[in-house]
């Protein structure tokens, strides 16, 4: 009796709400099951895509060379601030010297200047460019010391490493743009004020990288300005006509080299939350920056032609193509010696613009005599 009245009547209805019930702990189960799987599989996938971008992007370049170099055989409290500095690597003093070699010896050719001219401003650009320089990856250092210690490429650097303080490099740095102080006070009026403007956009240029993904657009306008201030400091003033589109095309070169130059941590950039036109591009690199070399020296060119450039500099700004052409055909830009190695072949392509215009202004001179 007991068991008859406390047997659990099954209706129809009763029924559908246990199945209900089951099913829906079962699409409960079922969906648990499914994410935890989706979250195995990404994580899998990201691992296996950090794999592949060690695999192709880690080729290391190291801001402290693993082989001795002459700063090596300096006083050990020295040598922090000669890596600072990047002075082992002279490629980013050229690159910031060349657009001055341009100017001077394109205005030394338009004045019919005498050799001592140019000898002796290029020779002051030179000193200048290299301390400049210098001055310039120590603000660089400065803004993105955190950052440098998230990038495989620059956790080395002596302010990431803590080798010296931000107080030591802000007083190197004092040192640094005195030193520039005293190259730039040998020139007129004009081009001191002239150089001095510069210093607001190299200031700046760190910072660009955080907020937009044209911060090599900003390097070119710095490292640029040696196409005003060459030409002041050998005129008096600026032939903004032919300085202009000189500085355009030099603008747009700094973006062709300094694009490779990005690539090499264009995987740690994402991860630190950096921007560049290497991320920007993406896989459409190769065929931007054929259109910005090609606009490169075409503006260049068109400087030439204002100034009356003859044929000693047009053959320099074809080899000049000849070079930006095999850089951008072989350079690798998801590996990081070939990004390094078309970096630093793009600073040919300068030099044989400079030699063009040497070429140009030694014929006048050779005529003159």
């Amino acid at each position: 009796m007991n068991v008859l009245f406390t047997t659990t009547r099954t209706t129809p209805f009763t029924a559908s709400l246990s199945s209900a019930h089951a099913f829906r702990k079962s699409a409960r189960l079922c969906s648990i099951v499914l994410n935890a799987e989706l979250c195995k599989r990404k994580r899998v996938a990201c691992n296996a895509f950090r794999m592949k971008s060690s695999k192709t992007m880690r080729l290391d370049i190291p801001a402290m060379p693993a082989t001795a170099t002459w700063i090596d055989k300096l006083p050990t409290r020295w040598k922090p601030y000669a890596y600072l500095t990047r002075i082992d690597k002279p490629i980013g003093t050229l690159l910031l010297f060349y657009p001055c070699t341009w100017s001077i010896t394109m205005a030394s050719y338009a004045l019919h200047a005498p050799l001592t001219t140019p000898l002796t401003y290029i020779s002051l650009f030179g000193i200048g460019a290299l301390i400049m320089r210098g001055a310039g990856c120590t603000i660089n250092d400065l803004w993105d010391r955190k950052l440098d210690k998230a990038v495989e490429r620059t956790k080395e650097r002596p302010l990431a490493r803590g080798d010296i303080t931000p107080a030591q490099a802000f007083a190197f740095l004092g040192v640094q743009l005195t030193a520039g102080l005293g190259v730039l006070l040998q020139l007129n009026w004009y081009s001191i004020l002239l150089g001095t403007s510069s210093l607001s956009v190299v200031a700046v240029y760190p910072f660009m990288k955080r907020i937009t993904y044209w911060p090599q657009a900003v390097l070119g306008l710095a490292f640029n300005w040696g196409t005003l201030l060459g030409w002041s400091a050998v005129a008096g003033t600026v032939d903004w006509n032919v300085c202009l589109p000189l500085y355009a095309g030099g603008v747009c070169w700094t973006l062709v080299y300094d694009s490779i130059y990005a690539h090499q941590d264009k995987v740690d950039d994402v991860n630190v939350g950096i921007r560049s036109t290497a991320l920007l591009f993406g896989t459409h690199t190769r065929s931007i920056l054929t259109g910005l070399s090609v606009s490169s020296l075409s503006l260049i060119s068109y400087a030439g032609l204002l100034n009356g450039q003859g044929i000693p500099f047009y053959a320099g700004v074809g080899i000049a193509a000849l070079q930006l052409g095999r850089v951008l055909w072989q350079t690798d830009f998801d590996d990081r010696p070939s990004c390094w190695n078309g970096f630093v072949g793009c600073g040919w392509s300068g030099f044989w613009i400079w030699m063009g215009a040497l070429g140009d202004y030694m014929l006048i001179l050779s005529t003159a005599s």
